[in-house]
């Protein structure tokens, strides 16, 4: 069905309105969710896009100030989406996915709320006098160029409303849909700073997909850092989360590290899985389904909390140090979205040089050096 031919259509009353997935045809969400949705226009579901219902919403306002005392490297953020195909069973931004009446598990992935007018609204929001021209972050919450950004194309007018007012901006993203922007994004930064970042954790095709069935795979986003270094923007990396048991071996973190530093990657953060409350339950439903063989062992590492046990964070970040090092990468930056000027605050500014004893060579070790995880688990 097409797009333009699809109009609001109030749902019966008491429908889910996580159950609106897989119509084929235009359907609002349940009437206990229309309150939060201020602004719907309509929601719309096509088999191009199968599975997935976008509610398309007029905002008021997208520029989020962050909240007082947050630990965020930055103080604005702009989410033209939220919820997410990408469909990350990790992703930190599931629970935000309640506040709109949605659930933090297939809602998430399959219900995404469309800022239609975000490029307008942010324009007239970056034109008062009151604004600062403070650093604006996207890609926070939810990733601005998911597949809906190809159809809805929001980015290009916000990141012209963004550098056309002044306004310093940086991007996380998993999407390659980036390098549509390029040339744009190269016109950005010859008037203000702007940062780019690619989340990527794994190398693993067959894990990558299974763990972010709706990303790009690791080999797409490894030639869109190649892309974006060639047309001489920075672009450092978010190799987070590393999982436990997973991804954190040896040969997996040699082949992560070595990949983007072959790719031209700027500089790269990286720390273990953080699963707070809404992810925690996501994601270990996932593992018990999956990986049942460690469904126990996620469970005596996280205990109750939404950390890995210090044993293990520290034992993560003597491997990652020593990673980095190996592959170029200790004295380059992460991706921060205030200024790139800043490394991963999980491990060196989290276990400060000399806190951990640096990995020793050895014979034996699957990259030549000893590295046995922390047996309690």
């Amino acid at each position: 069905m097409r797009w333009d031919a699809q109009a609001l259509r109030p749902a019966p009353a008491g429908n889910n309105a996580g159950n609106s997935a897989g119509n084929a045809s235009a359907a609002a969400p349940a009437a206990d969710a229309l309150l939060p949705l201020a602004g719907l226009v309509r929601s719309v579901s096509t088999p191009e896009f199968a599975g997935v219902t976008f509610h398309e919403v007029t905002a008021k306002s997208v520029l989020n100030k962050v909240a007082a005392g947050s630990r965020m490297p930055f103080e604005w953020t702009v989410n033209p989406y939220r919820g997410c195909s990408h469909a990350c069973v990790y992703c930190f931004a599931r629970k935000s996915h309640t506040y709109l009446d949605f659930d933090a598990g297939l809602d998430f992935d399959s219900q995404v709320v469309v800022k239609i007018n975000a490029a307008d609204v942010l324009r007239k929001e970056l034109a008062k006098p009151s604004w600062g021209h403070h650093h604006v972050a996207l890609g926070t919450n939810t990733d601005p160029y998911q597949r809906a950004e190809g159809r809805y194309q929001l980015m290009p007018g916000i990141i012209r409303a963004l550098a056309d007012s002044g306004t310093p901006l940086s991007i996380l993203t998993k999407g390659t849909l980036l390098a549509r922007d390029i040339p744009l994004l190269k016109h950005a930064a010859a008037q203000v700073p702007v940062g780019i970042g690619i989340s990527l954790a794994m190398t693993d095709e067959q894990l990558s997909e299974a763990v972010e069935p709706g990303t790009p795979g690791p080999r797409a986003r490894l030639k869109l850092v190649s892309r974006l270094r060639e047309a001489g923007l920075p672009c450092g990396v978010m190799a987070m989360p590393i999982l436990p048991w997973l991804s954190d071996s040896d040969d997996a973190l040699d082949s992560l590290f070595g990949s983007l530093a072959a790719a031209g990657a700027t500089g790269v953060t990286a720390g273990a899985l953080y699963l707070k409350p809404g992810t925690r339950e996501w994601f270990m439903q996932w593992i018990a389904a999956r990986h049942p063989e460690l469904a126990g062992r996620y469970r005596r590492l996280y205990g109750t909390g939404s950390y890995a046990s210090k044993e293990y964070r520290e034992w993560l970040a003597g491997r990652i140090r020593y990673f980095k090092a190996r592959h170029g990468f200790s004295g380059s930056h992460g991706f921060s979205h205030r200024d790139l000027a800043q490394d991963a605050r999980d491990e060196e500014a989290q276990y400060p040089a000399g806190s951990i004893p640096e990995a020793r060579t050895g014979p034996g070790a699957n990259s030549g050096v000893e590295s046995a995880q922390p047996t309690l688990f």
